[in-house]
């Protein structure tokens, strides 16, 4: 039997929802305040979680980052029950990583359809996450030694818009993240405000994995480039999976001395390399992860990230690019920079 925690602090709400969804034949857990709605979600770990926003004690924005925290609970399909006054706030709730809201007074159907197309979508999600493309090259021990499926029983792939924060510098790691579709940055901030990128990645690539090695906190923030999906890998499985297959081991440990490597490599060119010689080989870099292989290729990034990127003023960023536009090696539309010649870009010199 499926269970349901519904956490709401206005009695007749809470006591007729439950009335219909035990005639719908699910196991209710009933929470009056949102620290009694986290403490039942910790001890039942219940199917789908339905969210009051405004609770005394604790709101439902704390109840879901609560839950998040928790890497137990973080998976939980989550479902916020707001007033009409309160939808201008679903935004935040659904950034947080909410998987949907109803709209009180919601009728039976409305209650009873949002739920089961979360739990749909959870099964769908568990029965074809081993069949994604993304999995196929890095993932290939993990499936010949048929720990794919026990992985993706506990994967979540979760939905994105562009500029979401994914985490944050100080965050405990839950998850190990791969990119499905679209494309994230990492980036560190300086007590001035300025931003420095660590990293960008592109479908089929991991992040997020170094926290969760080391089992220490995040050391920069993450977030969207454009509308992505990311799946999200558990630290336990993630953890489960590294000490049943030596073979998956040496792949992360070969990632993660890479990532070494380039922090090295990048530190080298922020050292020693001209603004121009970085602005070209951040392009080229962009080139060959977005792009494709061919020499003429389209890459889209706004001039803050490009900064962020080269560790340079968003004015130089300007004054290059035009010097790369005069010289007919870019044309620029917007945040789109047209490449014209890869090739011609990997020359520049000092």
């Amino acid at each position: 039997m499926k269970s349901i925690l519904i956490i709401e602090d206005n009695q007749d709400i809470r006591e007729s929802t439950t009335e219909i969804l035990e005639l719908a034949d699910y196991k209710v857990y009933a929470a009056e305040n949102g620290r009694k709605g986290v403490e039942l979600a910790q001890a039942h770990l219940p199917d789908v979680i339905l969210c009051d926003i405004m609770m005394p004690e604790l709101d439902g924005y704390g109840v879901l980052y609560m839950l998040n925290k928790n890497e137990q609970t973080a998976n939980i399909p989550f479902i916020f029950m707001t007033a009409k006054a309160e939808r201008a706030d679903l935004r935040k709730g659904m950034e947080m990583g909410a998987d949907d809201y109803l709209t009180k007074p919601f009728d039976d159907m409305e209650l009873l359809n949002a739920i089961e197309t979360r739990l749909q979508k959870r099964d769908s999600l568990k029965k074809n996450l081993g069949s994604t493309a993304s999995f196929e090259g890095l993932l290939d021990e993990a499936r010949s030694a048929k720990l794919l499926d026990e992985l993706s029983l506990n994967s979540r792939l979760r939905s994105y818009k562009k500029k979401q924060n994914i985490y944050s510098e100080g965050d405990h790691p839950l998850s190990v993240y791969l990119v499905k579709s679209g494309s994230v940055r990492t980036y560190m901030v300086y007590q001035d405000g300025r931003e420095i990128a660590t990293g960008m990645y592109a479908a089929g690539e991991f992040f997020g994995y170094d926290s969760v090695l080391l089992n220490k906190p995040c050391r920069d923030n993450a977030e969207t480039l454009e509308a992505s999906e990311l799946h999200l890998l558990s630290r336990d499985e993630f953890n489960a999976l590294l000490f049943k297959n030596p073979g998956i081991s040496k792949k992360f440990i070969e990632l993660l001395s890479g990532h070494v490597q380039e922090k090295q490599e990048q530190l080298l060119k922020l050292a020693y390399n001209s603004v121009r010689k970085r602005v070209a080989d951040a392009l080229v870099n962009l080139a060959e992860k977005f792009g494709g292989q061919a020499d003429k290729c389209s890459v889209k990034i706004s001039r803050d990230d490009l900064a962020a990127m080269v560790g340079t003023a968003n004015e130089t960023i300007s004054r290059t690019l035009a010097d790369f536009k005069d010289e007919s090696l870019i044309e620029k539309e917007g945040s789109v920079i047209n490449i014209l010649s890869v090739s011609k870009l990997s020359r520049i010199k000092q």
